[in-house]
C-alpha cells in the first residue's frame, strides 16, 4: 500500500471577502478549516505574483514579489493603519461573485498607501530585517514599480535610454526623486509576507499543505528582465532575439505567440543556474510543493524570432534538461515539484519527467472522445502522478459535460458504465473516477465540487477579458453537507494522506 492524497484547487482571489477580491483574511482561515473538515491534505493555488495588464497571474511584474491585492484590509484596520470607514467607502466591488480588477487597481492602492503613511515602518525592526533578508530582489523590484508609476505604467523598454539600460546616474536620480514610492513598494511586500506567513502557518497547524504554481517564463515587462538582462536572449538594444510560443497544431493554425523572453541557458549554466536556484528556494519559503508550468520547455523550447507576427516560423531548441533539476534537488530538497507536462509530449520529455521523479499531470477532460490508448484515461495512469478533473485553464466539469459532443459523452458514459439523465450525476461519476484512480495525488477544483457551470470558469486561454474573476460565496465555503460529501468520497477511495498505523487500527477496534 502507498500513501494517497487529495486536495482542492482554489485561487486566493476566489476566496470570499468584503472588499472585492480574496485575500489573506479570516476567510482564508475559514477555507483552511473547510479543507480540514473535508479531510483534504492540500490546497492548490495559482501564482501569487503581482499581476500586470490582462490580470493574469502568469504574467507578473516579478517572479519573487507577491500580489499586494491579497493584503487583508481587515488586518490593517485591526492594526490601526486604516479606518473601516475609508475601506467601506472605497469603490472596490461591482459584483460579489467576481473580481473587478479595475476597481481594485484604482481604489485599493490608495488605501494601501494610506496604511504605509500611517505606519511606523522605519522604526520597525522586523521590516528592516525583511528588507535585509530579501535584498537580492526586493529593492530592484520596488525601484522598477516606482519607475513604472512615474512613467504612467509604460513598459521599461519605453523609458529613457539611460534608465532603460540601468545607468548609474539614472538609477541614482530615481533613488532620490522616488524614495518614498520605492519604500512604499518595499513595505507592501513586507505586509504581504507577514500575512501570507500567518496563513501558511495556520494551514500547517491544521494539516494542510500548500501547492503553489510558477510559470516557466517571466513577463518581458518585469523587474526580472529589467534587472537581469543577461539571463535572457536579448540583443544590444535589450530587445528579444526570440520569444516563447508553441507551434501550429490542429487547434491553432498559426501556433501561439506568447511573447515571453527566452532564457539564455548557456549563461545560466555558467552561473551554476544561480537565478533558478534562488527562484526555487524562494518558492520553498512560500509553498510546500510547487507546480512548474510548461515543463517540456526544460527539455526543448520553441523559439520564435522576435520580428515574426505568428508562431509559424519557430524552431525547437535544447533546454537545460536534468542538469538543472539535479542541482535543484541538491540545493532545495525540501520542496516537492509537480511537472506540468500537458499537451503534445515527445519521448525525450517523457524521459525527463521520469528521470526527475516528479509526479506529472493527468486531466480527465482530455481523456475522452478519442481511442482506448489515450494516456489521460485512468487505466493508463502510473501511480506517480496528479489527477485533476480540470485545471484553471479548463471549463468547469459541468460546463465540459454540457458542451461535449455526443460521441464524447457516449465515451464518458460507457467508461463509467453510467447513463444518467442529469449532468450532475455524470459530474459526480467523473469526480469519483479521479479519486478512485491509482494516482497518488488527486486535486479537484472547488467549482467542480460545487457543480458550477461556465459562470465559474477561471480562464479561457487565448482570450482577453472576463478571466481570473470568479469568486466563491461565503455560504458555499461553509456548506457542512458539501464538506461531509467530500470527506466521504475521499475516505471511500482511501485518500487519507497516510496509511493508518496498525496501533491506530487496534485502538479503534478496541473502542
Amino acid at each position: 500500500m502507498r500513501d494517497r492524497f487529495c486536495g482542492i484547487l482554489l485561487p486566493v482571489s476566489s476566496l470570499p471577502s468584503a472588499y472585492g477580491i480574496g485575500s489573506f483574511s479570516e476567510a482564508a482561515k475559514e477555507w483552511i478549516r473547510f479543507l480540514k473538515n473535508s479531510k483534504q491534505q492540500y490546497w492548490q493555488i495559482l501564482p501569487l505574483g503581482p499581476i500586470s495588464y490582462g490580470d493574469s497571474p502568469y504574467q507578473s511584474f516579478s517572479t519573487f514579489a507577491g500580489n499586494p491585492l491579497f493584503i487583508d484590509l481587515e488586518k490593517l484596520i485591526e492594526d490601526g493603519l486604516l479606518s473601516r470607514e475609508a475601506c467601506d467607502q472605497a469603490d472596490l466591488i461591482s459584483d460579489p461573485s467576481y473580481v473587478d480588477y479595475g476597481k481594485q487597481y484604482y481604489h485599493r492602492y490608495p488605501l494601501l498607501y494610506q496604511a504605509f503613511e500611517n505606519s511606523d515602518h522605519e522604526s520597525d525592526p522586523e521590516f528592516t530585517e525583511f528588507c535585509k533578508k530579501n535584498k537580492s530582489w526586493l529593492h530592484d523590484y520596488a525601484v522598477f514599480m516606482a519607475c513604472k508609476d512615474s512613467h504612467d505604467g509604460a513598459p521599461w523598454t519605453e523609458w529613457e535610454p539611460d534608465l532603460k539600460k540601468r545607468k548609474k546616474a539614472a538609477l541614482q536620480k530615481v533613488e532620490e526623486e522616488e524614495a518614498d514610492r520605492i519604500r512604499f513598494y518595499e513595505y507592501l511586500q513586507y505586509l504581504f509576507s507577514v500575512q501570507w506567513d500567518e496563513i501558511r502557518a495556520y494551514a500547517k497547524e491544521n494539516g494542510i499543505s500548500i501547492i503553489g504554481d510558477i510559470p516557466i517564463y517571466v513577463a518581458f515587462d518585469s523587474a526580472d528582465v529589467w534587472t537581469n538582462p543577461k539571463l535572457f536572449q536579448l540583443d544590444k538594444n535589450l530587445d528579444p532575439v526570440a520569444v516563447a510560443g508553441c507551434p501550429p497544431d490542429a487547434f491553432c493554425e498559426d501556433g501561439q505567440l506568447w511573447g515571453n523572453p527566452l532564457y539564455d541557458w548557456a549563461f545560466h549554466k555558467k552561473t551554476g543556474y544561480e537565478w533558478w536556484i534562488s527562484r526555487i528556494r524562494h518558492c520553498s519559503e512560500l509553498y510546500d510543493m510547487v507546480r512548474i508550468d510548461h515543463f517540456r520547455g526544460f527539455d526543448e523550447y520553441y523559439a520564435v524570432p522576435f520580428e515574426e507576427e505568428t508562431a509559424r516560423k519557430g524552431t525547437w531548441e535544447p533546454g537545460p534538461g536534468m542538469e538543472l533539476f539535479d542541482l535543484i534537488k541538491k540545493e532545495v530538497p525540501e520542496l516537492g515539484i509537480i511537472a506540468e507536462d500537458l499537451g503534445f509530449i515527445t519521448d525525450s520529455v517523457r524521459k525527463l519527467v521520469a528521470d526527475s521523479g516528479f509526479p506529472n499531470m493527468k486531466v480527465l477532460q482530455f481523456a475522452f472522445g478519442s481511442d482506448s490508448e489515450n494516456e489521460y484515461l485512468p487505466n493508463w495512469y502510473d501511480e506517480n502522478c496528479v489527477v485533476y478533473t480540470g485545471t484553471h485553464d479548463n471549463a468547469t466539469l459541468m460546463q465540459f459535460i454540457a458542451e461535449m459532443p455526443g460521441y464524447e459523452r457516449y465515451h464518458v458514459e460507457e467508461y463509467l458504465n453510467l447513463h444518467p439523465d442529469r449532468n450532475e450525476a455524470l459530474s459526480d461519476g467523473l469526480i469519483r473516477l479521479a479519486l478512485g484512480s491509482v494516482a497518488r495525488y488527486c486535486i479537484i477544483p472547488m467549482q467542480d465540487y460545487l457543480q458550477l457551470g461556465a459562470e465559474a470558469r477561471i480562464n479561457t486561454p487565448s482570450t482577453l477579458g472576463g478571466n481570473w474573476e470568479w469568486r466563491m460565496s461565503d455560504w458555499q465555503m461553509k456548506d457542512e453537507r458539501l464538506a461531509e460529501k467530500i470527506r466521504y468520497l475521499c475516505g471511500l477511495f482511501g485518500r487519507f494522506g497516510h496509511r493508518i498505523k496498525e496501533e491506530e487500527k487496534e485502538s479503534s477496534q478496541d473502542e
